[in-house]
């Protein structure tokens, strides 16, 4: 379903998400208080626009409000980056995603209350750290603190084995949540499901038990 976002902010991060959600087909609102940063987006984006994130006027002069979601993307002025999230917060919007720079702006911004609070470098970070010490861990991604969810290849004695008879949750305290196959990814495999060889195991877990799992298999 089509979708309308709003990206405050046009650095490399604001611009990365901005270009993507367009390729996707969805409807953007590109801004940024740098016209230059604004008129590099005509093409990527479905409206850009030149506006302060943090005037309130501004932003209601865009008519932010009629957005699904809005991601807050703007860089290094933490204070500009508070002040949008909450008049965004104020005006009523619904999902507001913010890139935070560090520890405690990301405490304001919970506090605040912000929807979602990314840090791409940390996360990033944390899963090209995955691929360098790993060649099980194809991709990785943090969901907290404990929690995560991992890609990991599927190792040979698991081929033509069900889930059910390698019982991987008991063993290992995690879940298999989908299977990918090649093109084709089967979500909430059932546990007669086989895992073949070249499968990817799709996992969530406690990072102590993916880590075991990973170890072990």
């Amino acid at each position: 379903m089509k979708k309308q976002f709003a990206v405050i902010g046009l650095g490399r991060f604001g611009v990365s998400v901005s270009t993507e959600l367009h390729k996707l087909g969805h409807e953007v609102l590109a801004v940024d208080i740098n016209e230059t940063k604004v008129n590099e987006m005509v093409n990527d984006s479905t409206y850009s626009s030149v506006a302060d994130g943090a005037d309130e006027k501004a932003l209601r002069g865009l008519g932010i409000t009629n957005f699904d979601h809005v991601i807050v993307a703007i860089g290094d002025n933490i204070q500009a980056s508070i002040l949008c999230t909450l008049l965004l917060k104020e005006m009523g919007i619904a999902s507001v995603w913010v890139k935070a720079q560090n520890y405690y702006h990301h405490k304001v911004l919970d506090k605040i209350g912000a929807d979602k609070i990314i840090h791409p470098e940390h996360d990033m970070g944390n899963r090209i750290a995955q691929h360098l010490v790993s060649d099980k861990v194809i991709d990785y991604i943090e969901l907290s603190d404990d929690f995560s969810i991992a890609e990991i290849a599927a190792p040979s004695f698991m081929n033509q084995q069900s889930l059910i008879d390698l019982d991987i949750r008991a063993k290992f305290g995690v879940t298999i949540l989908g299977l990918k196959r090649g093109k084709q990814f089967n979500i909430s495999p059932r546990a007669e499901d086989q895992i073949q060889a070249n499968d990817i195991l799709i996992v969530i877990g406690h990072k102590n038990d993916l880590k075991r799992f990973e170890e072990n298999t």
